[in-house]
């Protein structure tokens, strides 16, 4: 701003030395000084101060510089005395008949009140200032404290409870958000409760008809009834736990999924079930995805018609896992159904020993490694001609999970 002000005071004095020189030529100093107001006087040399501060030399070197570059010639310019009343600066004009000077005041370093823009710009800056600060304490930090919160529901764990901070509008999300937190516990310990209970409920009567079944007083035909029944009742009672959530502690573990598709299928009979597996490396939870996928193969043995396929191809990021059988399945309007917990299908639904959780655990379990889980209808329209030979089956369920962290053998 200063520089401003000296570059402003150079363009005035350069106008008042051009004319002041072109009246010299013709009318006197006094009269030229009474007619104008301007400080002139007639001397040799005007008196000088002893002693100049070296601001006020830079600010004189300034206007000089100023000076020579709008006038034809370069002025001299001398610091005035320091006797009260006297101009800061005398400046040499062109004169035919005498020396002429032109006293000029400095533009003052400080002042109060400040330059009106000074202050404009410092009000504005201020609120700007106080703006980005609030935003920062009071509203993005408590925010980006949620948005964590959030993330970790979404992961499937319950986040502590935020505190009660930042802007009001904060707090009511935050307030809401602790609300929703301690609602979805509830739920979730009420859920594993009951279904352990169920569970827990059920294992008694399993082990009083399994004392039974070992007397003798049961015909060959009684025990082969009472022995379906009690693999139907273990069968259910296998599911609720998974269904609660206990897949959820089981830690993560890098495997090769067509060794793990192996040992899943170990236990089914090669002529019913046959295997198309590449190698491919991921991280899954082995437990749980295993029942996952037998359950799918179950399902195709006992709703669909044999032989059925287990499929593992490699996608682009993803690992695919289908489960093809030769039979109706069930149709794309009724998927998101079969999804639902303790949804059956009657159409679909002729076996014993089946709650309806099959395709809930299936679909749990598979959002739980992040990837999805989709019907495939061999003779769909959605699927070219030409790819109906690669298809093993007439329905299959395929279940996709990444494989960032993979190894190609």
């Amino acid at each position: 701003m200063e520089r401003l002000q000296i570059q402003q005071l150079g363009r005035d004095l350069a106008l008042n030395v051009r004319l002041t020189e072109l009246n010299l030529e013709r009318y006197p100093p006094a009269l030229i000084s009474d007619l104008t107001g301007l400080d002139l006087i007639v001397r040799d040399k005007p008196t000088q101060s002893d002693v100049t501060p070296a601001a006020q030399k830079r600010r004189i070197n300034e206007l000089q510089a100023v000076l020579c570059n709008r006038l034809s010639n370069c002025p001299t310019v001398y610091p005035a005395g320091e006797i009260q009343g006297e101009p800061d600066v005398w400046i040499e004009l062109i004169s035919p008949l005498e020396p002429v000077w032109l006293g000029s005041q400095l533009p003052a370093t400080q002042g109060w009140p400040p330059e009106p823009i000074l202050l404009l710009a410092a009000l504005i800056s201020a609120v700007i200032v106080t703006g980005v600060l609030y935003l920062l304490f009071e509203v993005e930090r408590p925010l980006k404290g949620l948005e964590t919160a959030l993330s970790r529901v979404d992961e499937g764990s319950d986040p502590a409870r935020l505190p009660h901070r930042g802007a009001p509008e904060v707090q009511r999300i935050t307030t809401h958000f602790n609300a929703m937190v301690e609602r979805l516990a509830a739920n979730r310990k009420e859920r594993a409760t009951m279904l352990a209970g169920i569970a827990h409920d059920l294992r008694a009567p399993i082990t009083r008809l399994r004392f039974r079944l070992s007397m003798a007083a049961l015909s060959c035909d009684e025990r082969d009834l009472c022995t379906g029944d009690l693999e139907s009742l273990e069968r259910i009672t296998g599911q609720f736990p998974l269904y609660a959530g206990g897949g959820e502690r089981e830690g993560m573990v890098t495997c090769s999924l067509d060794n793990w598709l192996a040992e899943v299928s170990a236990g089914y009979s090669a002529k019913d079930l046959k295997l198309d597996l590449v190698s491919i490396d991921a991280d899954i939870r082995p437990v749980a995805m295993g029942r996952t996928v037998g359950n799918l193969i179950d399902n195709g043995f006992n709703y669909g018609i044999a032989p059925v396929v287990v499929r593992l191809k490699r996608n682009q990021d993803s690992a695919s896992i289908e489960v093809w059988d030769q039979g109706r399945g069930i149709t794309s309007a009724r998927w998101e159904r079969a999804l639902q917990p303790f949804q059956r299908l009657d159409e679909a639904r002729g076996a014993q020993g089946h709650c309806g959780l099959g395709l809930a655990i299936a679909s749990h379990v598979v959002d739980q490694h992040g990837g999805k889980i989709r019907l495939l209808i061999g003779k769909s329209e959605e699927y070219h001609p030409s790819n109906k030979n690669e298809m093993p089956g007439r329905f299959a369920v395929t279940i996709s999970i990444p494989i960032r962290q993979q190894k190609h053998k």
